[in-house]
């Protein structure tokens, strides 16, 4: 990835329906170049262009984290349960106390106790589970692959989510 890529990826993850001619315009190149590099990074899955919504607006107004302890042999298969859970957004296996850490959106604490004693603890393998509540989120990005860098104009523009989400 070059420096063109990166300041291609730099305006998509600020603006993703930001039109090609002003890419083109900002980096000095030809719209046809923007949209040939854009099309590569695509077709190569560096890039994906997609709307990303904000949890809070649409409702899902209590998020968190859940550290999960699975009995042996049975990660790979809860993972992949735990993953078509509409509630889940990120499900990564971790080192460290717990095997999966999660992270949910639930509209409020009842629909986070419904997810807790009707799904998360009737998969298979799942021995001990424990709940942290995201009080408030400082930072939340999707922008990987720039070596652009927020100044502190940026950063003091966002320095408390509460609950509107950093792109």
């Amino acid at each position: 990835m070059d420096e063109l890529d990166q300041i291609i990826l730099h305006h998509l993850q600020t603006d993703g329906r930001k039109p090609f001619t002003e890419i083109a315009n900002s980096a000095h190149v030809s719209e046809g170049t923007v949209r040939n590099r854009v099309s590569k990074l695509i077709e190569e899955g560096a890039l994906r262009i997609v709307g990303v919504a904000n949890p809070f607006r649409l409702g899902y107004k209590t998020p968190a984290v859940i550290g999960v302890r699975v009995e042996p042999g049975h990660l790979e298969e809860a993972a992949r349960i735990i993953a078509s859970f509409q509630e889940v957004s990120s499900l990564v296996m971790t080192s460290g106390s717990f095997d999966l850490l999660l992270e949910v959106f639930c509209r409020d604490t009842e629909h986070l106790a419904q997810f807790l004693n009707t799904h998360l603890h009737h998969v298979a393998g799942v021995r001990q589970t424990e709940t942290f509540f995201i009080l408030r989120t400082y930072k939340l990005s999707h922008r990987w692959g720039t070596s652009c860098q927020a100044g502190p104009a940026q950063a003091a523009q966002h320095k408390k989510l509460d609950p509107p989400l950093l792109a």
